[in-house]
Parts: structure tokens; sequence; C-alpha cells
């Protein structure tokens, strides 16, 4: 990925996008950031035309006697020496006193302070005719100074004058038995013709008036053709009317770098695995329930000898059954593990999808050392044309991405993408897809943009001036629009029907409105096995429900926040038990600052950013209860006491300010320990436990970070290789770090990725001086890494088999659980919890720990049959004493104990 597409530096613990939300609160409702606000300037576009009788204009001191909207198809108007030169149609304006009505109002709350005028003749064809040009906003003062002439936002009016007819419309190619159908959606192009593959001559295609989508119809024979729209039409970012030689927003296949749109027939039988009509899924499990492995698709395999060479880095890796990566992933299922969870595999921007076009590093890099800045220089240097991304840069959102199929070209993208999802169905895994459609890799005229060369100025959120929102990292979308909330509810069917995807991870979820996320959902359940091929009420949603940018706190619209979705049964990240876990949060200045399982208080490391031991102490404590609160499955209304003593709800413990607990119902909240945003565990761990940590020690502790997650009610993700250990070597960053930093190791013997030299620069140099020590002293071998992963299984099969983690309502957890010790008496450093005819006991501290339960005495208890018969010995020195109800669990050590007889 490009710099300027730099994915992740935002939104992923609660201090810094509160940082970020209180930014944007600052400002005025509906006020742009401070930019030498000049009231006559064509360059931005301040007046938006909201509906076709409406325009709205932020106040201002300004005194105006006539206010009119000038449209100009030539695009050609301009201010020279104080005045509107040009000409055009004009629109007269009224002011409207009061200003928007409280249905506008509701509608664009942003807007809600500005000026209102009405249009005086809002004739539904004039307006159309204006939207297809040059439009702007002047404002004259008595003896006919020009005080204000500004560009016109235009997505209001245009979902006013075609979202209702345009939104059950089949956009794309549709393949019938007797023709092909091509339709755009371009109500503001002046003209729209197709180039179509082996014809010289452009193809005609027809606009209709009342959807603003142009269409043609031709022979069956146009399938398997390339095909790009001719789109003329006004560009504000070009600031002319523009040519655009553009492919198609719904395309359904693309040739090699995505250069022309390729029209597919998915149906057709050719495109179809062996099975593929016949696919039998594995049997769902509840949302609630789901065990998800979050998995890069070239990481599977970039780096196992034993995937076939051909297939490595490639969707057809996953039908590799023998290689190691296929025979772990098929133990993680056999475990409990319920889903795969693979990141970006739709159309990305910024990988080169020939192989022969991708660079490597012209370095030996595995003979550098192991706190050398050399890899990361090699690796950086040719990172804009490397075969790595993690793909957070949508180019097509509904064609498989090029460069993991064997070949770019034609349909073995589509035909290999099925083979995978084919594959991991046929091990026991059901298949997420992570979804990106909060922002575009690029807009305005780039090259890359697609949407916004079709009808500019729609596709993505303005900014009050204008301008193009970027608070997500790039070009933000605006699913708040009809017709991108179209895109996103469509493009999720096609993966649905067409792919046999079982789930979708919402990337900045926050960032859509609720309702487009509801109707998504709303659409998926309509799929049926009988007409569709799939169950779409199976298909599960989550996704990272942060609450930043121009839109934090609804400003917009009802966001898709983690607030916002509790009781919808769509999931949202919690980040509040995982900051407890780890300890401090992805942006601290120094990485050393402890958590529950790093080692506050309990093992404390040489940084001064952890405090007193009486702070460590008590923000241990404080640690403690948001880990309690997540293994109800993160629930409001769930009662417990607390650290201090009090009796609270989950809602009331507090979160960097906000409620630790937010959500309705087990289901509501996911649950995790690491994911690929930020260092991996096992880095995390590196940097926050004490450097003379030895080696099984690591071990234990990722075992029981990963236990607080994976035992917790509600759904939990673990990214890949967390449970071998796996490092980027202190990459907190990885999205462009290539295959060096990012390689998955099934084979214990080639390492876990630590010490490969110090992560790039980019992201990570603040952080050198302290990763120099640890890159040369941190190892862990085979016997640490099997250990891991085995412990981790047994956690896993417990999860998935003892009915008292699967409750699914508030009602049900708050019977079933309790935390008997909590209180101003708890052990710092040990949680126990009993949930049902269990006993866990999650003992942080370095020493064997005694947790007597006193309405345990006179049952009996027995470590629980996945641990006594499982893989780990020192859990099995746990032992309990059933007169007195004392369990003790040796040191870094989960032990769970059940009075059933298994």
């Amino acid at each position: 990925m490009a710099k300027e597409f730099r994915h992740r530096t935002v939104a992923v613990t609660g201090i810094v996008l509160a940082l970020v939300a209180a930014l944007f609160a600052a400002l005025p409702a509906g006020a742009a950031p401070p930019d030498g606000d000049a009231p006559v300037d064509l360059t931005k576009s301040r007046a938006q035309w909201i509906d076709r009788a409406t325009v709205a204009v932020p106040r201002d001191d300004t005194t105006a006697a006539t206010t009119r909207l000038v449209a100009d198809r030539e695009g050609e108007l301009a201010v020279r020496d104080g005045e509107l030169t040009g000409s055009g149609e004009e629109l007269a304006l009224r002011e409207i006193p009061g200003g928007l009505s409280a249905a506008q109002r509701k509608k664009f709350p942003h807007l809600a302070s500005y000026a209102a005028y009405a249009v005086r003749d809002p004739d539904r064809a004039r307006v159309a005719y204006a939207l297809t040009g040059q439009v702007v906003l002047t404002r004259q003062a008595a003896d006919g100074t020009l005080v204000t002439a500004t560009g016109v936002q235009t997505q209001g009016v245009l979902d006013d004058l075609y979202a209702a007819r345009a939104a059950d419309a089949a956009l794309g190619p549709v393949v019938r038995e007797h023709g092909v159908t091509l339709s755009v959606w371009a109500p503001t192009a002046q003209s729209v013709t197709l180039e179509l593959g082996g014809r010289r001559a452009p193809v005609a295609m027809e606009r209709d008036g009342g959807s603003g989508i142009w269409s043609v119809t031709g022979p069956r024979s146009w399938t398997g053709k390339t095909y790009r729209y001719v789109v003329k039409v006004w560009s504000p970012s070009a600031r002319a009317v523009v040519t655009n030689k553009v492919t198609d927003p719904y395309a359904l296949g693309l040739t090699a770098d995505s250069t022309r749109s390729l029209i597919v027939d998915l149906d057709a039988k050719s495109l179809a695995p062996k099975g593929w009509s016949r696919l039998r899924k594995p049997e769902a499990v509840a949302p609630a329930d789901a065990r998800i492995q979050e998995l890069h698709i070239r990481d599977f395999s970039a780096s196992d000898r034993t995937a076939k060479a051909r297939h490595r880095g490639t969707y057809l890796a996953f039908t590799d059954t023998r290689s190691k990566g296929s025979r772990h992933l098929k133990k993680l299922a056999k475990a409990g593990t319920s889903y795969v969870h693979l990141l970006p595999a739709f159309d990305i921007a910024t990988i080169p999808e020939r192989r022969a076009d991708q660079k490597t590093p012209d370095c030996d890099l595995a003979s550098y050392a192991a706190d050398s800045d050399k890899q990361q220089e090699c690796v950086a240097a040719v990172a804009a044309d490397d075969a790595y991304n993690w793909g957070y840069d949508p180019y097509h959102y509904t064609v498989p991405e090029g460069s993991y199929a064997t070949d770019p070209e034609g349909t073995k993208r589509t035909v290999e993408f099925r083979e995978m999802v084919k594959a991991l169905n046929g091990e026991g895994l059901r298949v997420v897809m992570d979804v990106v459609y909060n922002h575009t890799a690029a807009s305005g005229q780039d090259p890359k943009s697609v949407l916004d060369r079709i009808v500019p100025g729609y596709y993505h959120r303005l900014l009050a001036d204008g301008t193009v929102a970027n608070s997500t990292c790039c070009a933000n979308t605006a699913p708040e629009n009809a017709m991108m909330g179209k895109l996103v509810v469509d493009s999720l069917v096609t993966w649905a029907r067409q792919y046999k995807v079982d789930g979708f991870r919402f990337d900045l979820m926050g960032h859509h409105p609720k309702a487009n996320i509801l109707a998504v959902r709303k659409a998926l359940d309509a799929l049926t096995p009988e007409k569709d091929g799939v169950d779409g009420k199976r298909i599960i949603l989550y996704g990272e429900g942060w609450n930043f940018g121009e839109i934090a706190d609804d400003a917009r619209f009802v966001q898709a926040t983690q607030r916002n979705m509790a009781g919808t049964g769509i999931a949202t990240f919690s980040d509040r038990a995982r900051d407890a876990v780890r300890g401090g949060g992805p942006f601290d200045e120094d990485p050393g600052v402890q958590g529950f399982a790093s080692g506050l208080y309990t093992d404390p490391n040489s940084s001064p950013a952890n405090g007193t031991e009486a702070e460590q102490k008590a923000r241990l404590l404080h640690y403690q209860d948001l880990i309690k609160v997540g293994l109800t499955g993160n629930l409001a209304g769930y009662r417990f006491t607390d650290s201090s003593g009090r009796t609270v709800k989950g809602s009331d413990v507090d979160y960097n300010g906000a409620p630790a607990g937010y959500a309705a119902a087990p289901g509501d909240a996911l649950a995790y320990a690491d994911a690929h945003d930020n260092e991996t565990l096992f880095d995390a761990l590196a940097f926050k436990l004490p450097a003379s940590t030895p080696p099984a020690a690591r071990a234990r502790m990722q075992v029981l970070a990963l236990a607080t997650a994976a035992l917790s009610q509600g759904p939990a993700l673990s990214q890949a290789g967390t449970d071998l250990l796996r490092s980027k070597s202190l990459d907190r960053n990885s999205y462009d770090s290539g295959d060096w930093f990012n390689a998955l190791h099934w084979d214990c013997r080639d390492g876990n990725g630590f010490g490969r030299g110090l992560p790039p620069a980019a992201d990570n140099r603040p952080k050198w001086p302290y990763a120099t020590p640890l890159l040369t002293s941190v190892r862990v071998g085979c016997a640490d890494i099997t250990a891991t992963s085995a412990a981790y299984r047994d956690l896993l099969k417990i999860r998935t088999t003892e009915p008292a983690f699967k409750q699914r309502t508030t009602a049900d957890v708050q019977r079933t659980l309790s935390f008997p010790l909590s209180g101003r008496e708890e052990t710092p450093g040990v949680i126990t919890l009993r949930a049902g005819d269990l006993v866990v006991v999650i003992n942080a501290t370095p020493d064997t720990e005694e947790q007597r339960v006193r309405d345990a005495a006179g049952h009996p208890y027995h470590l629980h049959p996945a641990q006594s018969k499982g893989a780990d010995p020192i859990v099995k020195s746990s032992s309990y004493d059933e007169s007195s109800g004392i369990f003790t669990v040796p040191g870094r050590t989960v032990a769970v104990f059940s009075r059933n007889v298994h």
C-alpha cells in the first residue's frame, strides 16, 4: 500500500478515538475545520442542494439581496475581478424563515444550523438538467456586489430525484439466456457510451430519465468480452467537464491489474468447481458461539514449503490438504474453531497482479542480525510494488483479487476463489470475508478512482467545504447516500450467493449507518437454499464499531457503533478486555505499559510508565473488572461485585470515560486479544513482560491471554498463528511489510518470526530503542510453540462443548455466571469465574494461588478432562479440596474445574 494509504493508524483504542471525536466535536455543527474560509471561492462547495426544492447554506454575517443557483453544462463558470463570469441557467432562491424543516434536520443533522433556501421553480426536468453540469451558488448585495460564490454539493438532490427508481435496478452485467445487459447509474453524465472489446466504435447507451441509469443490451456472445464505460461528466475535482474511460463499479470480472471490466456469467458451469452446486456446508453454529481464526490469504502459504510451489500465496493453496498450514487449520477446526476470517480478498488497488511485475527485496534478508535495520530497509524499498498488502484499499468491491489467482487474466480468480471456499468448508470451517466499503483507495480523477469518475461528488462523504473526508485513512465513502448504500447491499448479496461466503466482517463499521448494516442483514436473510443455493439466515455479520471522525456521535446519521448495534445480533469488536489483558493501548509512547496478562503489579517490568506499586495494583484490579465484563459477553446489564466491593452493572464500569459493558445480549460483542492490527500478542507481551521472563513462561502467558477471549460468552477471534506464538518482529502495522515480516511459520523449526530485524521505520522507528535489546534476547523454541497451541486447543474444546459458555440472554448469563471472589479482598492477578457446573481460575501471577469458593465446599470438582487428559503438564498439578472449597492453581495458568463426570 502506498504511504498515503497507510492503514490502521486510527481507531482501535478508546483513548485515541475519544481524542479524534473530541476534535471534530469541537467544531460548530456543520462547520469545516478552519481553512481560511473565503466566501467567494469556487474551488470549495459549501452549499448543499439537499432535495429538488431546498438548498442549505452555512450562516454568516453577510447580507445579500439576491441568492441564486447558476448551472453551466459547459463548466466554464469562474470568478474574475469579483464577478461571476460565464453563462448558465439561473435558478432563483428565496430564504426560508426558520431554516430547514424538522424532517430535513432529522435527515441531515449536521446541517441543522444552516440557512435554508427554497428553489423557486423546482421543476424536475429543469433540476435534472442543471445537475449535468457545474452548479454554483451566488449571493449578491443590493448594489450587485458578489458576496458569496461557492460550489454546490448535490448528493441529497440526486437521491431525491433518482434513488426511488434506481434502488431496485440490476446494475452491472446481467447475462440472460438471450442476451447481455450492461447498466450503470450515472445521473449527472452528459453522455455514456460502452467501449467493448473487439469493437473500434463505442456502443451507444440509453439513459432512463427516471432512474439516471444508462444501459445497453447486446447478444450473449458479449460474454467474456472486456469493457469500459466512457463517461462525459462535470468533475468538481478537475473543475472541468471531462471524459472518463472507467471500469464498472458493479464489475464481476476484470483483466489483470483491473484495466478493463470483463463480462462474466457467474452462473456458467465452466466457472463452477466440481461439486460446487452440491457443496455441503459445515454445521452452522450460533453467531454467539463462533470461534474465528483471522487469516491473510497470502500469509497462509507464501512461506509454507509444504504447499505446492505454484499455489503458494494463492487461493489454491487451501486445496493443498497435506500442507502444514492446512493440517493446522484442521486441528483448530477439530478443537472448535468454526470460521476462518479472510482478510480482504476483493480487488485490491495496490498489488501488481502479474507475478512478473511483483518485486522482491534485493537482499539476503536472513543474513542480517536479529536487531539490524537492513531487513526493513530492503523490504521498504520494494513495498509499493511487491506482492504484499493487507488489502484495505478497495478498487472493485465484487471481484476476487487477481494477485491471489494463479493467473489474474480471465476468470481463474473466480474459479479459484470458489475452490478455496470449498476446501475450507471441507475441512469443517466456514468462511468469513473481510469487507471494506467505508472507503476507496482513491477518489477524484485518480486513475484508480472508479466511483468518483462516474458520479463525481456522490459516492464519497464530503466535508462542509466539499472536500472528501479521509478519517478512515483514505477517501471515505458515503453509504448514507442511497446508491452507495445499495452498492454495499448488492455486492454482499453477490458474495453470498455466487461465492457461498458464510459471513462478513465490516472494516470500520461505525462509518456506516446502522440502517445500512441492517439492510444488509435483511437482504441476506432473504436468501434461501431453494432459491439462491445458500441459507442467508446462517450468514454471520460483525465489524469494527469504533466511533470517530466526521460522523462521530451520530453527527450525520445513527452509526453502526458498539453502543448502537447492541441488540441487533451483529457483533462489534470489544476493545475493553483486549486493552486490560495486554495493558495500556496500541499507541502508548512506552510499549512497556503492562496489563493483566503481561505482569502488571504481580511481575513488574522496569518501565516507569507503570507507576507506583499502589498505582499498579489499583489499575490491575480495574483491569480485572474490565475482563470480568468481557467474560460475560460485555453485557451492559450484568450485575456483579466489582473490585472495590460495589454492586455494579457492566455499563457502570469505566473504560476511558465510556461504559465498559454495552452489549444487550451475548453475541453483540466480539472478544479478542489480538488481530492483524497492532503488534501480535506475542510481540506485545515481548514489550511488556520483564525482559528476563523465560520462554516457557512467555508461552503460558500467551495461553492465558487467549483464554480471556476463548472462554468468554459471545463470539471470539484470534489472529492466525497466535496459538503458535506468532511474531512480526515487533511490527505494529504490518499492512505493507512484505512476506518477510508477515510470514506465518507453521513449522516450529522455522521459529515464530521474532528477531527478523527491526520493524519497518515508517510506523515503528520511535519504538526501536525498546525493540533493539529484545530482538537479540527473547527466544522461544519448538517446545514452547507446540505447548501453546495444544493448550489453546484444549481451551477451545472446553468452550465449544460446555453449555455454560453458550448463554443467549443477559438473564441467562446472570443466572449462570458469577465471580464469587470479586470484591475488596480479591487477589490481584487472579480471576475466578463460576459458570454453571464449572469453576474457572485464571491465575496471571507467577506464583501458585489458592482461591476459596465457599459455596463450592462439599461438592466434588475435578480438573476438566480436556485439561486432565490434555497436553499441559503444569495445569494437571491444579487441585481442589472438597472440604474447604479451595482451588489451587499454578502460576501463569488457566484451570477449568467441572462437577460433571465426563
